[in-house]
This record gives C-alpha cells, sequence and structure tokens, in this order.
C-alpha cells in the first residue's frame, strides 16, 4: 500500500490549482499544460485566452489563513513572479510561440471544512509588481 507523503499545505495546493482551472475555463481560457518545471522553476498552468498565452500562478490558502492574514495573490512576490516569466519565456522560445504572453496571478481562498473555494483573478501582475 503506498502511503501519501503530501503534507496538507500541498495538498491544498493541488486543490487550489484545479479549483483555479475551473475558474478559468468558466472565463474563457483554453488549458494548455499544467505543472511546467524546469529547475528553477515551475508554471501552475499555461492556458490561452484570446491570442495571448497566460502563464498562471496559483496561490491558494485556507479560510482560517486568509482571515488572520493576506490576501492569497499578495503572497506571490516580485520574486516569484519574475522566476515565472524567465521559465514563461523559455517555453515560449522552446515551442516557438511568437505571441503575446503575460503573467497573471490567481489567488484560492480554500474553506477545509465546507470544501469551498472562492477565486480572484489578476491579469497582468508582473507588470504591476514592478
Amino acid at each position: 500500500m503506498k502511503t501519501d507523503r503530501r503534507t496538507k499545505q500541498q495538498k491544498r495546493g493541488e486543490t487550489g490549482e484545479s479549483v483555479a482551472e475551473i475558474f478559468l475555463r468558466r472565463k474563457g481560457y483554453k488549458i494548455v499544460r499544467k505543472n511546467f518545471r524546469k529547475p528553477w522553476g515551475e508554471i501552475d498552468i499555461i492556458a490561452e485566452k484570446g491570442n495571448t498565452i497566460r502563464f498562471v500562478e496559483v496561490k491558494t490558502v485556507s479560510r482560517e489563513s486568509y482571515e488572520l492574514s493576506h490576501n492569497p495573490e499578495e503572497l506571490v512576490d516580485r520574486r516569484k513572479l519574475i522566476k515565472v516569466a524567465r521559465t514563461a519565456a523559455l517555453y515560449m522560445e522552446n515551442t516557438r510561440d511568437r505571441r503575446e504572453f503575460q503573467i497573471d496571478v490567481v489567488g484560492v481562498i480554500m474553506d477545509d471544512v465546507s470544501r469551498v473555494a472562492s477565486c480572484r483573478l489578476f491579469e497582468q501582475a508582473l507588470e504591476s509588481n514592478l
């Protein structure tokens, strides 16, 4: 029997990414890829909307921690966004995709008891963080 060694935070993060995917689809995004990893960074969701590629960082917090601290999207700092941007540029180069791209953030607040989540989308998050 295989033991699940993921922490509670890792499980919440994975659930948050699934919730964010549904949220983005409802907003008209087409999901291209999830969890694109390189040694220096990861992109949670790669999507298309219109003629723009969107690299989406998902930050998930529990309702309890949200009430005590910050909005989840505020926990994605400039350094993290720059890592995402570098990884995004490599993805675009490797796929030879010449379209415009941007970095977005989806903040997910999960209620662990009721299993209800709320999401907020922040488009072009890197530009507003410079």
